[in-house]
């Protein structure tokens, strides 16, 4: 396992998986890695009708990903840069499995794996999830136009799907420690409280010496 922290937050689309990362990319010093969502050209025509633009949205998204997991491990490699990232390269199997045909995703996962085969994994995982209507209202408010016209049994079932996936990645990778959070209980944007108290879970983390780093503040 890597040395040098690499953490990942990940949870359904609008429970503050950004926000997080941002808030712990600043307490920690740590290089922030942003996944790209507003470039992608497919994701509006997605949101609109899903069996017609899933494969170009998914593949668009795994491409980018990719060459940003590159730089980031130049930078551990070579600068010895910590890293808080608000996805993980693996929600791509989250979402192809839930949304391409099945010859398609054949074909998906065999570009996923030839391209994320030594791909830097995260050391920690911080994975949020919510209820339906959290996650609605939280999309409604931060007012993504593209967002607006997603089917919210499409939400439901990625809700699912993101559970099943961090059992499966605890089953997977035993070492690597997944913190779990519920976004119906803390407020970390508005509710300081909670942000101090993941910080805490962090911090006592890093104490347990399962991830063998420690903060830079």
């Amino acid at each position: 396992m890597n040395d040098i922290p690499f953490i990942a937050v990940e949870g359904p689309i609008g429970v503050g998986k950004t926000s997080l990362a941002k808030a712990i990319s600043e307490h920690y010093q740590y290089h922030l890695l942003k996944e790209i969502v507003d470039e992608n050209p497919f994701l509006t025509k997605f949101y609109e009708n899903i069996e017609e633009w899933s494969f170009q949205t998914e593949m668009f998204f795994l491409c980018n990903r990719y060459k940003q997991l590159e730089d980031i491990r130049r930078k551990q490699i070579d600068q010895q840069i910590p890293v808080v990232a608000d996805y993980h390269i693996y929600k791509n199997i989250i979402f192809a499995k839930r949304t391409l045909t099945k010859d398609q995703y054949s074909k998906y996962r065999g570009i996923y794996d030839i391209l994320t085969v030594d791909m830097p994994k995260p050391n920690l995982i911080i994975y949020l999830n919510a209820s339906l209507p959290t996650l609605l209202h939280r999309i409604e408010k931060r007012g993504r136009e593209m967002e607006q016209k997603m089917d919210p049994r499409y939400l439901a079932q990625l809700s699912d799907d993101y559970e099943t996936a961090m059992s499966d990645w605890a089953s997977l990778y035993p070492d690597t420690p997944i913190i779990r959070l519920n976004g119906d209980d803390m407020d970390f944007v508005q509710n300081k409280k909670d942000l101090t108290t993941i910080f805490s879970l962090l911090d006592n983390e890093f104490k347990k010496g399962a991830t063998r780093f420690e903060p830079t503040c």
